[in-house]
Order: structure tokens, then C-alpha cells, then sequence
């Protein structure tokens, strides 16, 4: 999902394109709440659809600590 679903806005490769970076470097100074918010409700006026009917906070969390933890390249 992350890198099909996610990828789709946010790069292949996580790098960067419609969406941000989600590169664990570009998120490591963004706390799990305001990731989670991000994730789950989505972002007013930009692309980023909001999650929620599809995966759970628990579910979110996983995928920001994944993220978190990814290597850099």
C-alpha cells in the first residue's frame, strides 16, 4: 500500500512528487499525532484524501513507524 497507494501522490520511491517526501529524514521531525491527523483526515485544500473509511488508526500507526524506521538512500 505504501508504495502503490501512498506512491501514487507521494513518488514511487517515497521521494517526493504531488505529495511530499515521506522519506523517514522528512518525517522525523513531525510528531505521530500530526502524521496521523494527516493520514487519517486527509489535508483541506491539497490533494491528500483523507484514510480513515479505509484503515485504522492502529493500522496508521503502523505505517508511520514503518516509515519511521525505513533506511535512507
Amino acid at each position: 500500500m505504501l508504495k502503490h497507494d501512498c506512491g501514487s501522490c507521494h513518488g514511487l520511491t517515497l521521494k517526493g512528487g504531488l505529495g511530499p517526501s515521506l522519506l523517514a529524514q522528512d518525517l522525523s521531525n513531525k510528531p505521530d499525532a500530526y502524521l496521523l491527523d494527516t493520514i487519517q483526515n486527509g489535508r483541506k485544500g491539497t490533494a491528500m484524501p483523507p484514510w480513515k473509511p479505509f484503515i485504522t488508526e492502529q493500522e496508521t500507526l503502523w505505517f508511520i513507524q514503518t516509515l519511521l524506521r525505513q533506511q535512507h538512500d
